[in-house]
């Protein structure tokens, strides 16, 4: 081989290149690596100074100036955009004038029509839920999204060496439900009132305060008190990795095909053959009712997400 080809092999540009390509990087894993001592270092084994020499930005040129690069392409982006937000300031209408967002006749369309409109009776939900259902459709998958990003960065293989090294014993003590008696005789009685009751604020979103965001939280924080008093074991006796993606996938997939469908509809002018119901009867609203259910199923499965995750990087 080589030298021109065999420093280019040592280069970062080369593992670069191997990582776009979906290739195995032959120094994953081993950045760890250090030489303490002067004397080891010149008797380090080859690969050991291959990895020295690709990770270490004093040995390697590109390295080093990949890293300047980051920092001024960094820089100038957060420059830009501030840039650009200061410019865009400058075409905000001032405050009180007739032309501002808070004076237009959205506002007042939402309370003039919305009962007849949308059927809810809780005009926050309607506006969330009908009038900006794309918006808050956003919202939940941004939820969904940010549960995936965690459980890349926390999760824990079941065949790594955190699991069945020397840290196994004390990882799995720490996992076990307490034997705090109380808070289990506690969770006994408030855990099933905790479901009800956020089921309830779910259900009865557009009828009075409450939806599927606030009534996710409270089942979301059911499921954290359960697991905290009786553990991952029987937690996971109904509720799974598998179950989150089952219930996060369906509930946003069922969102998207509703709204496309009356989105298309109104569009087209076009009735949706929904009915709307009688106001304040629990069964009306049209699509709002099974909207906030999926809501209320998404953010309750990303609350108990999030603490599983962080508390032993799975679920």
């Amino acid at each position: 081989m080589s030298r021109k080809k065999q420093d280019y092999e040592h280069s970062f540009l080369y593992h670069f290149r191997q990582w776009v390509a979906g290739n195995v990087d032959p120094l994953e894993g081993t950045m760890e690596i250090r030489v303490p001592q002067k004397k080891a270092a010149e008797t380090v084994a080859p690969d050991l100074k291959q990895i020295r020499t690709v990770y270490d930005p004093s040995k390697n040129k590109e390295l080093k100036r990949f890293n300047r690069l980051y920092k001024a392409s960094s820089l100038l982006l957060v420059l830009l955009l501030m840039g650009v937000l200061i410019w865009a300031m400058g075409f905000m209408p001032e405050i009180g004038a007739e032309a501002a967002p808070a004076h237009n006749a959205t506002a007042g369309r939402y309370v003039e029509k919305g009962l007849e409109e949308t059927g809810a009776v809780n005009f926050v939900t309607g506006m969330i839920l009908d009038y900006r259902a794309f918006d808050t459709f956003g919202e939940s998958c941004v939820l969904f999204i940010a549960t995936i990003c965690v459980q890349i960065l926390l999760r824990v293989d079941k065949d790594s060496s955190w699991r069945k090294g020397r840290k196994t014993e004390e990882a799995e003590d720490s996992f076990r439900p307490g034997e705090d008696v109380v808070l289990q005789k506690v969770s006994t009685v408030l855990v099933p009132l905790i479901f009800i009751f956020g089921i309830y604020v779910i259900l009865n979103g557009h009828l009075s305060p409450g939806g599927g965001f606030s009534g996710g939280a409270i089942v979301g924080a059911g499921l954290i008190l359960y697991v905290n008093a009786f553990g991952f074991e029987k937690t996971e006796r109904f509720f799974t990795g598998k179950t989150f993606k089952i219930i996060t996938v369906a509930s946003l997939s069922f969102y998207a095909l509703a709204k496309t469908y009356s989105f298309y509809t109104g569009a087209n002018h076009l009735p949706t053959g929904i009915p709307l119901g009688v106001p304040g009867a629990i069964l009306s609203s049209g699509l709002i009712l099974p909207l906030n259910i999926c809501v209320g199923m998404v953010v309750a499965c990303t609350m108990y997400a999030f603490y599983a995750l962080f508390r032993k990087g799975g679920f």
